[in-house]
């Protein structure tokens, strides 16, 4: 699997962890940056890591921020990806299993290389169920980006 990885100041280290414990396991790692603890700004990590997802580059993202929620919220502007912020193993497999996650946030400033392991593992090994609900409710979200981008064109 192809997995779009990037982070902001805050989140550079775990990135860098994160990013060689992937592809110690096989996966395809692409690696958007931040490289360095400078100063930077989180949305440009979100716009790297989603067009790579939009653009088919990568099936699925990991964002690292400081908190993870500048991250999460900036990758959640972009119509087809859905991000969220997950610091435990039931929330990282049950937002892909129901919701067709196809981003993670993490803090980089927030929980530990080995918690955040887990939760990539969690996500990345997780499948969406296809469940007629989870279809429907799927349907609904994607309906209200079609209406908004009709709204700001």
């Amino acid at each position: 699997m192809k997995v779009a990885i990037g982070a902001d100041h805050g989140g550079v280290v775990l990135k860098e962890i994160l990013a060689g414990f992937l592809s110690g396991r096989g996966y395809e790692v692409l690696d958007l940056g931040a490289y360095d603890t400078q100063p930077s700004d989180y949305p440009d990590f979100s716009k790297a890591v989603a067009e790579a997802i939009l653009q088919g580059r990568a099936e699925r993202g990991i964002l690292v921020c400081g908190s993870g929620v500048g991250a999460s919220i900036a990758a959640n502007k972009f119509p087809g990806i859905r991000a969220a912020l997950c610091h435990d193993t039931f929330s990282a497999h049950q937002g892909v299993e129901d919701d067709d996650m196809n981003v993670l946030s993490l803090g980089g400033r927030v929980i530990g290389p080995e918690l955040a392991k887990e939760l990539v593992l969690r996500f990345l090994s997780a499948k969406f169920s296809g469940a007629e609900r989870h279809t429907r409710r799927l349907n609904k979200v994607r309906d209200i980006e079609r209406l908004y981008e009709k709204a700001e064109g």
